[in-house]
């Protein structure tokens, strides 16, 4: 196992990765107050002036007093420490111990970072945004998200005292199943995990379909829909890099269930956690009830995850890995080989 003193820079310090999107914090969150959120290691301030989300540094150019501890005004980030207040694009509007015939300091505006809205969520690149063919920011796309038969439901975003590599790792694996998740869905009696076959999924997703038995726990029959001990699930995996996952529940009867799955790295070794959920189903059971289950899915999988040290080893020789692991041994090649370039 790689140790934490070995691998403390090979994430925030890596430029490659600073061209990357990050969702760091649900939309609804940005507003009546600036807020403060790290991302590889950069303290970064999040704020909404008029319907956009800007994202500039977390220090105050005059004395560098952290502006995430200030307030809105009028559309305006102000200062807890002088009341300096930035506008749009971290201008900065008004420096109130100067009169108002005294132009701003030039260097008093704020160099920002790159923000999109998507999903229910923000969006943050701290370098030179990666874009896909058509000029768009590369956010993995969720095709569902457009399709008005599914329902969209976003998480809070959490902490999670590991690494974001870690977490990817572990969304892209089944094996663990019937280890980790015991209290929720998985099958103790059914470990053996059928041949992988790595593929292009669909709206630039890479992984692999699987048949899944899952025990149908009186919580999750208000997800499945159904009363059976046992459920059979059609499910995918598929990654996006740097850390995104999908994957993809279809039962039988029609309902899909589709998690997107986000690691954002605070730094090296902690990191945020969101989950989104689209459903086509017809409303029946609440948004509570549904990401409640989830939930406790989630609260497993953290609770092995922050037992191991360190970026989970990104080269081909100091892990064994077995079958069962294809997918995750690909998407570990591609994110080492993105972060070379």
């Amino acid at each position: 196992m790689a140790s934490q003193t070995s691998t403390t820079t090979i994430l925030c310090e890596n430029p490659a990765l600073r061209n990357g999107w990050y969702a760091v914090a649900r939309s609804v969150d940005v507003g009546a107050a600036p807020l403060a959120v790290t991302l590889l290691d950069t303290k970064v301030v999040l704020y909404r002036s008029g319907s956009e989300v800007f994202a500039a540094p977390d220090r105050c150019p005059h004395r560098e007093a952290p502006l995430s501890g200030g307030y809105m005004s009028d559309g305006c980030l102000v200062c807890p420490y002088h009341g300096w207040s930035f506008g749009t694009e971290g201008r900065c509007e008004r420096v109130p111990s100067s009169a108002d015939n005294i132009p701003v300091p030039p260097r008093a505006h704020l160099a920002t970072f790159a923000t999109v809205e998507k999903y229910g969520l923000v969006w943050l690149c701290l370098g030179t945004p990666n874009t896909l063919p058509n000029g768009a920011p590369d956010i993995p796309i969720i095709p569902n998200e457009d399709d008005p038969s599914f329902r969209r439901i976003n998480t809070p975003v959490d902490i999670w005292r590991c690494s974001a590599t870690r977490m990817s790792d572990n969304f892209l694996d089944i094996s663990h199943f019937p280890f980790v998740h015991l209290g929720t869905f998985g099958r103790a009696q059914e470990t053996e995990v059928p041949k992988v076959q790595l593929e292009e999924l669909d709206s630039g997703w890479y992984g692999y379909k699987y048949e899944v038995r899952a025990n149908n726990s009186p919580l999750g029959t208000m997800v499945s829909g159904q009363t059976v001990d046992v459920v059979e699930r059609a499910m995918s995996s598929g990654f996006h890099l740097p850390f995104d996952v999908r994957s993809t529940i279809a039962y039988h009867t029609g309902l899909q269930h589709i998690l997107l799955l986000l690691s954002t790295p605070i730094d090296d070794v902690t990191s945020y956690f969101t989950f989104v959920v689209w459903r086509n189903d017809d409303f029946a059971v609440s948004a509570e009830e549904i990401i409640r289950f989830d939930l406790a899915i989630g609260a497993e999988d953290k609770r092995m995850l922050e037992q191991l040290d360190g970026v989970l080893p990104l080269d081909k020789t100091t892990l064994v890995n077995a079958q069962a692991d294809k997918a995750s041994v690909e998407w570990r090649r591609r994110l080492n080989e993105a972060m070379q370039s």
